[in-house]
């Protein structure tokens, strides 16, 4: 179905979007310098200036490039995307400047694929050749020099480039070069891309999860760098007063780090990028925050607050880190991070002090030079950061460190590592995630005492600081969720041998033919997983509403009998191991008949489970 023409670059009214005769002239873009307003780009320009983006992006990306498409596409996709920043699409906000690169950069496709067909307007777009393209991309091939060299597109990459056509249909309506019909009457995008259906519920991305013993590796290394900095900037700090007053020679600094040990500067230069590297890892792990959330931290972000414990005497401090998040919008924002979070950050800030000295005296350059420099407000972005990188290039230029500089710096550090995993930074958003959601299901119960307030009840932490970022918690959630419905699978597996009173339960009513109440086997995972409270104490699956049961701390056979106890195979060691240290009690002399008496009991609850398990127990009274 089409849209509602409307009149060329009108909005709904009648209204002229814009004014043809100053049309090149208009504005796109400004900054404000010294209390004056400064014109970075015009409408006219090939290239568009954006503002507001995230201090890590490149110099590449600050910009709407229109030299990258033919030229003859211009006009159309200047009005296209010049209304789309001003007035967004139906029903959505205005889009962000990463939206607006995004939306050329998926459209480029579409219009080299209408210029192989010798259309050169979107007057003359049809729905048949909007199919062909359909075509073409599924047909598509991943050239030799990506990841997925010889495989066809992802159906997320499909959904961009088919998503971009629709766009350019609803845009266009809004300029002299309508398209006229929709793309694909009777269908969509995401249908198009196979995005919809059952088995494609999106679950945020595709980020793969890190194993935990790469995770541990990187980790254990980072933090090792992190406790020794002292030194190693010490050092540093050493070789910038000698190369100070030797008036910049190398001479005095080369013999002074072969004193210290180092082959040549070149190695000591590497230990010091490494340093800031683990620094990154260790706050990225921490606080799983992203990318251009670490981007924006700047010196001094942490702080600490005190709050009352309970029943203990001394109230609890925790550690926050403020920072800016344009991923949804939500601007300043604060994370809660533990004591090694902050130590890490500490540590940034001495290191970055050189580097922010750089920064300072082009400020004062350029200030002395033209006080209305557009780059002076860019350099103000980021004086005060902490994660800066020299660029070469650019006449040693410093800046935040851009998202591609990290990758290619974290993978470096993995493989110093010896580890295969192709690192990158969104990894560690989504183990954080995963071992949150994980300390609350109950096996990795140590980041409870890091983040005190993470609990069944994941809004406690609200209570604190309403500035924490929702999103991470939402992703902590849809984690905690896959980690219930993978061991409510397992429970479910016909055939699977299951302990515990609330376990026995399951294998009758799972072989009493329970499917069948259920739309399938998926939808009987997820509801049981979503309708049962589930951790882990250790040695069993809890189900019950709170953690009072002494099964799950003092008298852990307990759970052998509970009714809110599911025991599988998984457990068999713990009870195997349980009953043969049990046996070794009942050999002493010294624990009397009634200790005797518990540690039979005990004993035979262990046999019980392990019968129950199939683990070649022979059932019978535990040896006297």
């Amino acid at each position: 179905m089409s849209l509602p023409r409307r009149t060329p670059d009108q909005v709904p009214g009648g209204q002229p979007i814009f004014d043809e005769v100053s049309l090149d002239a208009t504005i796109i873009s400004t900054r404000t310098i010294n209390g004056k307003v400064v014109i970075l780009s015009r409408y006219g320009d090939p290239k568009w200036r954006l503002v507001g983006q995230p201090t890590n992006k490149c110099e590449s990306e600050q910009y709407v490039d229109f030299t990258g498409i033919p030229s003859g596409w211009w006009a159309t996709m200047k009005a296209i995307l010049w209304h789309y920043m001003r007035r967004g699409r139906e029903g959505k906000k205005r889009p962000s400047p990463r939206a607006v690169r995004k939306l050329l950069t998926d459209a480029k496709p579409f219009l080299l694929h209408l210029g192989r067909l010798k259309i050169t307007r979107l007057a003359d777009v049809t729905p048949f050749a909007c199919s062909l393209f359909v075509d073409a991309c599924q047909q598509h091939r991943q050239g030799p020099d990506f990841p997925r060299a010889g495989k066809p597109l992802k159906a997320s990459s499909l959904g961009h480039l088919y998503g971009a056509v629709e766009a350019l249909h609803e845009l266009s309506q809004y300029t002299s070069d309508e398209m006229p019909d929709h793309p694909w009457h009777g269908t969509s995008a995401t249908h198009l891309a196979g995005l919809t259906g059952q088995g494609t519920a999106y679950r945020g991305g595709n980020t793969p999860l890190m194993p935990d013993d790469v995770f541990a590796t990187l980790f254990q290394r980072a933090w090792l760098l992190v406790e020794t900095a002292d030194d190693l900037l010490d050092v540093r700090d050493k070789i910038l007063s000698l190369r100070k007053a030797a008036g910049g020679k190398a001479a005095a600094e080369h013999d002074f780090i072969r004193s210290q040990g180092w082959a040549d500067m070149w190695a000591f230069n590497q230990a010091v990028l490494q340093l800031r590297t683990a620094c990154y890892i260790v706050v990225a792990s921490l606080s799983g925050c992203r990318n251009h959330e670490l981007g924006f931290v700047q010196r001094g972000a942490c702080y600490s607050t005190e709050a009352a414990a309970g029943d203990e005497d001394e109230p609890r401090t925790y550690s926050w880190m403020r920072s800016q998040s344009t991923k949804t919008g939500e601007g300043l924002a604060e994370w809660m991070v533990p004591e090694a979070a902050v130590t890490a950050l500490k540590v940034m800030e001495r290191w970055s002090v050189p580097y922010r000295s750089v920064i300072d005296a082009e400020i004062t350059d350029r200030r002395s030079e033209n006080p209305l420099d557009p780059e002076l407000a860019e350099a103000q972005l980021h004086l005060n950061a902490v994660f800066l990188a020299m660029t070469p290039n650019k006449g040693n230029q410093v800046r935040t460190m851009s998202l591609g500089a990290w990758n290619k710096a974290l993978k470096s550090f993995a493989q110093n590592c010896g580890l295969g995993w192709d690192l990158a930074s969104h990894h560690f958003r989504r183990k954080f995630a995963n071992y949150a959601a994980r300390s609350q299901f109950g096996d990795l119960r140590y980041l409870q005492s890091h983040f005190k307030h993470w609990s069944t009840d994941m809004t406690l932490g609200y209570a604190l600081n309403e500035s924490q970022e929702i999103a991470l918690y939402a992703e902590i959630q849809m984690e905690l969720d896959d980690i219930k419905a993978d061991v409510v699978d397992g429970w479910l597996r016909p055939g699977t041998p299951l302990a515990g009173g609330y376990g026995r339960n399951i294998v009758s009513w799972r072989d009493g033919q329970a499917v069948t109440i259920f739309k399938d086997h998926r939808q009987m995972v997820r509801s049981l997983a979503e309708s049962t409270p589930i951790r882990s104490n250790g040695h069993a699956w809890c189900t019950a509403d709170d953690s009072r049961c002494v099964g799950n701390d003092l008298e852990r056979t307990r759970c052998s009998g509970c009714n809110n106890a599911v025991i599988g195979p998984e457990h068999a060691p713990i009870y195997r191991g349980l009953h043969d240290h049990l046996q070794e009690v009942l050999d002493c002399d010294d624990i009397g008949e009634g200790g005797r008496n518990l540690v039979r009991r005990d004993m035979q609850r262990c046999r019980d489970v392990l019968v129950a398990l199939r683990q070649g127990v022979t059932p019978g009274a535990a040896s006297p």
